[in-house]
């Protein structure tokens, strides 16, 4: 690519943002070339210094702004610069939402260039309030000379930020974790060291319930034995009267991943109680639970819309995970089916399902391909499917068994605007894409929910 190779590391151009890219940062064009400029907003102008020069791309970093966009304010969080968990607290909250809908638009001029000009996405559903909404915390511990910090690493490094306060996370959460640090430090309890996988404490849990007010704190280490233990949870337990479940989880992997598949009760009950609307959830330590629960009632109010229920429907909830979606709509539906390849979240979706009153459900554990077709075969087609997968969307052979089997409504959430335009490419092919509801679940960062609704054709 002859004018991609005219771009040079450490050169500098004025450069005009034309939109946001997927992951917060600006774009612009300079000979005909790709420039993503992380820190630029939509519509300005600036001088920009190119810092990798890729195939495809460049990524330039900003020297100096020439002309600024109106939406752009001074970041609240002062670690903002560093920590990588936030990208767009730069920018206004109203533009946030705005720039949340083209980035859904972005996907399907990318992957449905055809059909995108003829689907509805429709405004971005925002918070009254967009910060300190996160219910958990999940920072990583670490030693820095003599001192015990705990946070997030920084964006493409191994650099950990220590955290003190957080902008969007629930405040009790950041202020038990900063009292945690402390008290490691004053028993000298042993922390871990990612470069050489040695020492004990590696990652402090902290989630609260933001209906309930009950908190849960997991200490994820590498070993059970951990010296002054008895101690560290007295200490624990000192710091806010709310705290009612403490647990220890063991990881001695070398992984990025949080849990491990140990978990040991220190003290309370093994679960906190939580809220969610008029459902009520039991939370063990490693169980997966929406990390925005104001936002996450209005999602489910809108996959509720979609699924249009009378109470005569079936509906089959694929990744149902702990059964929160399929409970969500059990009381205005005939039956709810629902499977997770996660043994223990169907056995904690059964529990839910029974706590909550309702006789008209049924959890299986599978894949939703296996399922839907072994049910197909037995007769039972849902009236509505819905889906809310991973990040990577659906399986192959998941969206061929749907294909297949063509529920005659099907409500898809999804949380990456890519995969989302991926699968709808192909699920097309049978059914009309009649809207897309974008959802703001993590406000100051760049992930949108989408809502769709698709519908078989005649």
């Amino acid at each position: 690519m002859t004018e991609q190779t005219a771009i040079q590391v450490g050169q500098e151009f004025p450069l005009t943002i034309k939109r946001l890219g997927i992951n917060g940062e600006g774009v612009g064009f300079f000979k005909r070339s790709v420039v993503f400029v992380k820190g630029a907003l939509p519509g300005e102008i600036i001088t920009a210094q190119i810092t990798e020069v890729k195939p495809k791309y460049a990524e330039a970093i900003i020297k100096s702004i020439r002309q600024a966009s109106p939406d752009r304010v001074n970041p609240p969080c002062p670690v903002y610069d560093d920590c990588g968990g936030c990208q767009l607290q730069h920018m206004t909250y109203e533009r946030q939402l705005i720039e949340k809908k083209d980035l859904v638009m972005q996907a399907l001029e990318r992957y449905v260039t055809d059909l995108a000009p003829s689907i509805e996405v429709r405004q971005t559903i925002g918070m009254d309030n967009p910060w300190n909404y996160r219910n958990k915390s999940q920072f990583q511990v670490r030693k820095l000379g003599e001192k015990v910090i705990a946070g997030l690493y920084s964006e493409s490094s191994n650099l950990l930020v220590d955290i003190d306060e957080c902008a969007v996370q629930h405040p009790a959460t950041t202020h038990i974790t900063n009292e945690i640090k402390k008290y490691l430090q004053e028993l000298n309890i042993s922390i871990y060291d990612g470069r050489n996988s040695k020492g004990v404490v590696r990652t402090i849990v902290v989630r609260t319930g933001m209906k309930t007010g009950q908190i849960q704190v997991t200490l994820v280490t590498t070993q059970k034995k951990m010296h002054h233990k008895e101690e560290l949870v007295q200490k624990i337990r000192a710091i806010d009267a709310n705290i009612v479940s403490i647990s220890q989880n063991i990881n001695a992997e070398d992984t990025s991943l949080i849990f491990g598949d140990t978990t040991f009760n220190l003290h309370g009950k093994e679960t906190i109680h939580e809220k969610l609307g008029e459902l009520a959830f039991d939370l063990s330590a490693r169980a997966f639970f929406q990390l925005n629960p104001e936002q996450t009632e209005h999602l489910y109010n809108e996959i509720e819309k979609a699924a249009a229920l009378t109470g005569e429907e079936t509906i089959v909830d694929a990744y149902c995970g702990v059964g929160t979606i399929g409970l969500w709509l059990a009381k205005n539906a005939k039956e709810v089916r629902g499977m997770d390849i996660v043994e223990e979240s169907i056995q904690d979706a059964k529990k839910n399902a029974k706590r909550n009153g309702f006789k008209n459900t049924k959890y299986v554990h599978g894949t939703a391909q296996q399922w839907l077709q072994k049910w197909k075969n037995e007769g039972f087609v849902p009236d509505v499917l819905t889906v809310d997968p991973p990040r990577a969307g659906l399986d192959d052979e998941l969206l061929k068994t749907i294909l297949d089997i063509q529920p005659k409504r099907f409500v898809y959430t999804s949380c990456n605007p890519s995969t989302l335009a991926k699968d709808l490419k192909q699920l097309s092919k049978v059914y009309d894409i009649k809207y897309i509801q974008p959802i703001d679940m993590f406000a100051q960062t760049a992930h949108v929910e989408a809502v769709t609704l698709l519908e078989l054709k005649n």
